[in-house]
């Protein structure tokens, strides 16, 4: 376990890579999102698609104080040096059209795909993955249908923490059991984990690190490293190398005990509280009776 969650001082990575945050969605947990991007720093961070929820947005707009303070957060560490690199996934598609121009925006560069090599030495294929997906790639509307079906589970998953924290048990995923019980979700994971691990092999990268179907994963698959990153709507997990060139997944509301059912705060409110508790330390001090 990193000691950032026993120190509260911020952890310093070589490389994070994160993906899935589906900002503009209720289902986001930009909270959390903040909070890890705020306690950490990184020489490199990969964006590794579906970052923004182009296709939510088009139906309903929704956007908070939270997800402001996530797209701030990520300029502040492109402005403190990062290399941070934007690799368009499906749901933020609309950004893969200006992929040819190579465009850079703040210090943020867009591209299709990218080539990490860690610090020991291993060249890594950075994709969202989404590409390897048949339903998105050959049956659009049936992706959408399901990204509805996804909605509605996460709906329910919020009445359901909801019930099981009245009771005093803690947050537990429904969704993602749901998503575990199915065989047929289970098979496309495998069928996608492996898809994805041998083209990594086919071009010859020693492992692909992908996002796309937020099952966070680290394993090894038919001689290479597969490398999910997971999500920030069920799991809230990164990807991250540490400055030896050691990947570890960190599943951030683990490591820190947040409860995926506390009332969400914004970071303007977060700082208001905490200074409101510094005021009334100060008082509480002066009232105290001088030491005789």
């Amino acid at each position: 376990m990193n000691a950032l969650s026993a120190t509260g001082a911020r952890a310093s990575y070589r490389t994070i890579f994160i993906s899935d945050t589906h900002l503009g969605t209720r289902g986001c947990r930009s909270d959390f999102l903040a909070d890890f991007l705020r306690r950490t720093s990184c020489q490199q961070l990969y964006l590794v698609g579906d970052i923004i929820d182009g296709w939510r947005l088009r139906k309903s707009w929704y956007w908070d104080e939270n997800h402001d303070e996530v797209l701030r957060l990520i300029l502040r560490h492109a402005r403190g040096g990062a290399e941070v690199t934007y690799i368009p996934g499906n749901h933020d598609e609309m950004f893969r059209a200006w992929l040819p121009i190579g465009l850079e925006i703040g210090g943020i560069r867009l591209r299709k795909d990218a080539v990490h090599t860690t610090a020991d030495g291993k060249r890594l294929l950075v994709m969202h993955g989404d590409e390897f997906d048949s339903v998105v790639r050959y049956a659009k509307f049936l992706a959408l249908l399901g990204d509805s079906a996804y909605t509605t589970a996460l709906t329910a998953n919020r009445w359901f923490n909801a019930a099981r924290r009245r009771l005093g048990y803690p947050y537990w995923s429904l969704s993602a059991w749901l998503k575990r019980q199915v065989k047929g979700a289970v098979k496309a994971i495998g069928r996608y984990e492996v898809a994805l691990a041998n083209e990594a092999k086919r071009r010859g990268f020693d492992g692909v690190v992908c996002g796309h179907i937020h099952h966070a994963e680290m394993r090894e698959v038919n001689g290479v490293l597969y490398l999910n990153d997971g999500d920030w709507v069920e799991s809230c997990t990164a990807l991250v190398e540490h400055h030896d060139g050691r990947l570890e997944l960190i599943d951030w509301a683990a490591l820190n005990r947040l409860s995926f059912f506390a009332p969400r705060q914004s970071a303007a409110q977060s700082a208001a509280q905490t200074a409101a508790q510094a005021a009334k330390s100060a008082v509480d001090a002066e009232r105290l009776p001088e030491p005789v």
